[in-house]
């Protein structure tokens, strides 16, 4: 009789904490709705420019082939949603943690400390589907058409999930391990690398003329979210073995999750 009572309890605690979990989320969720403009400017501007100078503006004047529009694309959706989700954690929580210490009130809430890190990790995460999702259409807008096969969909929903959740894990140890007065220069020295080492603006295969540089970039979680994007939307462009992308990305999303939870822990009890 005893081990069913417990067991009745730990059910009604965990769906006690499924519940404050899923109004936290929604209270960030509704957040962003009010400041949708700010949020689609901060996410959508610097891949709309990206497209608009190397897809259409290049291509017209001639300097790149008509068919490197379609492979920017899935590279830009990629760095979209990894970047995007990399920001809406770890600039947040570097504020929280510092200046606002909002991060107080959600500790408060009856809901396990390693779940506040979660529910950061969630919300980032469907700001960069969003963003990512946004995409498609403004690729349409800028360059006239985009890449899609039906066959290509669950790779491209797989790569848009885990883009997001390895983008998202990366923000949660940067705004955890990094402290408030080093977090620009941190970001200055991360996120440029990571733009430009990501595969975005060229397929991973053709760098074999610069094998050196080709080896750097497969230490960027981007590149295999950029390659699992083509390999889905233009499969007929050289591209990194979709079951490498998604185990890399698994792995990456693992290891970066397990490192950032800890150090959440770790500031939360501080």
């Amino acid at each position: 009789m005893s081990a069913t009572t417990e067991t009745v309890r730990r059910q009604a605690s965990a769906a006690g904490a499924g519940r404050v979990f899923a109004a936290v989320l929604w209270r960030d969720i509704f957040v962003t709705g009010r400041e949708l403009p700010a949020f689609l400017a901060q996410v959508i501007l610097q891949p709309f420019f990206l497209l608009f100078v190397f897809g259409r503006v290049l291509g017209d004047l001639g300097y790149v082939s008509g068919g490197y529009a379609n492979l920017l694309l899935p590279g830009v959706i990629g760095l979209t949603t990894v970047l995007t989700a990399l920001q809406s954690t770890a600039f947040p929580l570097v504020i929280d943690f510092s200046f606002t210490k909002e991060i107080e009130d959600r500790l408060l809430a009856p809901l396990p400390t390693s779940l506040v890190a979660v529910e950061k990790v969630v919300f980032s995460m469907i700001r960069a589907l969003i963003a990512a999702i946004l995409m498609f259409p403004i690729g349409a807008l800028v360059l006239g058409s985009v890449p899609f096969r039906a066959s290509g969909l669950p790779l491209l929903v797989a790569a848009l999930l885990l883009g997001s959740l390895v983008g998202a894990a990366m923000g949660l140890t940067i705004g955890t391990l990094v402290q408030p007065a080093r977090i620009n220069i941190v970001f200055a020295l991360v996120l440029t690398p990571l733009l430009f080492t990501g595969c975005s603006q060229y397929p991973w295969p053709t760098l074999d003329r610069l094998p050196w540089f080709q080896v750097i970039t497969l230490f960027n979680p981007l590149t295999y979210a950029s390659e699992a994007m083509r390999a889905a939307m233009v499969p007929s462009v050289p591209h990194i073995a979709p079951w490498i992308s998604i185990v890399v990305l698994v792995a990456a999303s693992a290891g970066f999750l397990v490192i950032g939870i800890r150090g959440f822990l770790r500031r939360a009890i501080d």
